[in-house]
Order: C-alpha cells, then structure tokens, then sequence
C-alpha cells in the first residue's frame, strides 16, 4: 500500500510548516482585524457620500436596499478633501492587506481540509462562519481589485455586489472573532512579539502542540523564521501601498503608481490630469457642444443659458479634487459660475425651499447620464458649474462646455458635459 500520509492533504501529518501555529495565526488576524475594520468603516462613508436618501439610479443604484442600506447622515460639504482621505484609505488599505489576507489564509490551511468537516454543532456553525468568511474575503478583495483596474466582469453592477458582499462578509468576520477571542488573547500572550523579530533560523522551533490541528503534527525543519515570514509579508505590503498611492496622493509618488491605472507621469498642461472615460467613450461629438449648446435650468421659472452667458455670470475659482470611488484623485484648480447662483436665477431666492436637483448630462454610450445633489452641495459656495480649468477652457474629455464639481462629493458627482439642471423644493405646484 503506497503511503498517503504526505501526499494526503486530508491527512495532518501532510502539513509540515514548523512556522504554523496559533501565534502566528492570531498575529495575522489582529492585522487584518484592523485593517478590515478601517476599510469597512471607509466603505460605509462611501457609500453615505453617494447619498442614497436623493435616490435615483446614479445615487444608489442598490435596488430594495432594506435595513442594510441605511442612511449615516447628511455628507458634508467640507473640508473639501474629505472623501478622497476617507476613499483613499479604503481603497489603499485593502490593497495593502492582500498579502496579509494570502498570509493569513496559508497559516489556517490545515483546518480548511480537518476530517471529518464536523464534529458538533458548534463547530458546524463555526465552520460555516468560515465558508462565509473566506468566500466572503476572496469576492470583496476581487471585486474591488477588479473595478479598481475598470474591469467590469460583474454579472450584476459592482456597486450592489461590493456592498451587499461586505455586509456577509463582515457577518461572517464578526461570529468568527466571537469564537475566537479568547483563543486568540492567549495566543497573543504566549510569546513575544520582539523575541519572535529577535529569533534567528536555528532558535526557530514549532509552536507548542495545539488542539486545534494548527501545529505540524511531523515538521520539517525551518528554512524561514517567523521573523522572516513577517518581514515578507509586511515587505509585499509596503511595496503595494508604494505602488498605488501615488494614485491618491499625487505628487512625485504618481510616478511609483506602476499598477495603477491613473497612475503614471501627468504632462504640464491645464488638460494633462486623469479621466475616467472620455467624450468619445461617452458618445459626445463636437457638434452638440458648440454654439447651438445651452444649458436648461428648471425651477420656479425655467431659465436657458448659452456659454456666453454663463461666462457673463460673476466668476469664481476653487481648488477642488475629483476623488472617485476607485481610490484615484487629483486636485485642479476649477473656475465657473456657483451652483447657488444658478439656484437663483431659476427663482429660488429662499435656500430654505431648496431641497435638491437632478443633473442631466448629454453623455451616451451606457454609463450614468445624471445625478441627484443635495442642497448642502448646491448651496456650499465652492460648488460650480465649472467652465475653465487651471486657467483654460475645458477640454472635451474634461466636460466641455459644462460640467460640475461639488466640494466634497464623489467623482462621478462631478457631471460632465452638463445639459440642465432641475432643482426640486417647496417652490413647486
């Protein structure tokens, strides 16, 4: 009979890593505790600054939302860098927990395959916890990633899975930690994290025997510290962070932003900065831009504007950012007319009767063709209609002839090639 016992991976003594074992295991899932903490904390805040109180396809797209989809409050207008801190963070943390999230997932291996799969039931519930837990991670770290690099292989929109995933996942992650904890505390006292970092390959020995089949039965002699494992695994991290955040950051860290796709060297002109899909993607020709163009304001009165005539309107420049839900933004300096003073000239003289607007766009070519803003964003004098950018006109891929920029808000607030705007309040019959 040949011998299965290595070759088995049902079989304990087929797991032979001396470096496994429940210390390890607890050091890594702190890690992640925290930092999937952070990114779902981020998410939710995400998810508030789209609004999903204004409704509509744009704002929460998320059909039947329930209980899950509840509203945090009303997403401030400022500081006007609020939301690329808060997207940044969930995008650039969960990247950067991908190694730690592999890690941690190698150093449990041996009970994903434990015979027989359950024993009380108890542990099914536990071990049901951890399908959801681990299929859980797996689709929220792919679905991020994948949308992060526009790749759009959903068979259902991102947005609804990603959140929806999160909840499950963060479902799972919580009765996890419940029968955990303990086990987890007495591990974390069990040695020192300094003395493990101190260890070298020949002090390097396996765990104490546990009796949650984590610890080689038959090790095999070390050929890394744990220190060593910890070094790799913090390494891969860095080195991701070091490769994405000049997304966010900008700056020199944009040239590092190898595996980014806004990412990269950026020119010297007002035009040379990111965006997501250009006038030609959208379906926007010159001709529907041009002089024949006019912008529709929809009110107590209804009000149409030529780009001259805007032009004519007081003038403001802010310095605001397009941050989006991808975790890429850039700031620019953006001129134009305030969205408050097109409020007035549709016959709201009162803010107090303003209750939002709905923000059409001439884009094709699939995509979200408007937006719903609140009226803190309408009436926050650093929101536009911005027509000039760094000085220049806008570019067609850029918005021309109109397009918004709302302080604060997620980027695809910031509508582009702008055709009317219809603001909604007490004011209407």
């Amino acid at each position: 009979m040949p011998d299965t016992t290595r070759t088995n991976p049902f079989r304990p003594t087929f797991w032979r890593s001396p470096l496994r074992g429940p210390w390890l295991t607890s050091v890594l899932g702190l890690v992640l505790l925290v930092g999937l903490t952070l990114v779902f904390v981020t998410g939710l805040l995400s998810y508030d600054a789209y609004n999903p109180w204004l409704g509509g396809k744009f704002n929460d797209p998320t059909p039947g939302r329930g209980i899950l989809g509840f509203y945090l409050f009303e997403w401030p207008t400022r500081p006007v860098w609020l939301y690329r801190l808060t997207q940044g963070v969930h995008v650039l943390v969960g990247l950067a927990l991908v190694p730690v999230l592999l890690a941690k997932l190698w150093s449990v291996i041996p009970k994903l395959f434990a015979w027989p799969p359950v024993a009380s039931p108890a542990q099914a519930i536990e071990r049901l916890s951890l399908l959801l837990l681990v299929g859980g991670g797996f689709f929220e770290f792919a679905t991020g990633i994948v949308n992060i690099q526009y790749w759009y292989v959903f068979p259902t929109g991102f947005y609804a899975a990603h959140f929806y995933g999160a909840w499950v996942f963060v479902a799972a992650l919580v009765v996890h930690v419940a029968f955990r904890t303990r086990i987890v505390v007495t591990a974390l006292r069990s040695r020192s994290l300094r003395g493990e970092l101190r260890t070298g390959l020949a002090d390097t020995h396996p765990e104490p025997p546990d009796s949650h089949g984590l610890v080689a039965q038959a090790p095999a002699p070390p050929t890394m510290t744990r220190r060593g494992l910890l070094a790799l695994v913090g390494g891969g991290s860095l080195l991701i962070l070091a490769m994405s955040a000049g997304q966010t950051i900008g700056g020199p860290l944009r040239r590092l932003a190898l595996l980014a796709p806004r990412g990269g060297v950026q020119g010297t002109a007002p035009g040379d900065f990111p965006v997501n899909k250009t006038a030609a993607y959208r379906g926007i020709t010159v001709a529907e831009t041009g002089p024949d163009w006019r912008l529709l304001l929809v009110g107590r009165r209804t009000v149409r504007l030529s780009r001259a005539d805007l032009l004519a309107l007081p003038q403001h420049t802010e310095r605001l950012p397009i941050a989006c839900v991808e975790g890429w933004s850039t700031v620019q300096d953006w001129t134009g007319v305030r969205l408050r003073d097109l409020v007035g000239l549709a016959g709201l003289k009162d803010p107090g009767t303003l209750a939002g607007a709905h923000v059409e766009s001439l884009q094709r070519g699939g995509g979200f063709g408007s937006a719903n803003l609140a009226a803190n964003q309408l009436l926050d004098p650093r929101s536009l209609l911005a027509l000039r950018v760094n000085g220049a006109d806008l570019s067609l891929d850029h918005g021309f002839p109109a397009r918004v920029m709302v302080a604060n808000g997620p980027g695809v607030h910031n509508t582009k090639w702008v055709s009317a705007m219809t603001f909604h309040g007490t004011f209407e019959v």
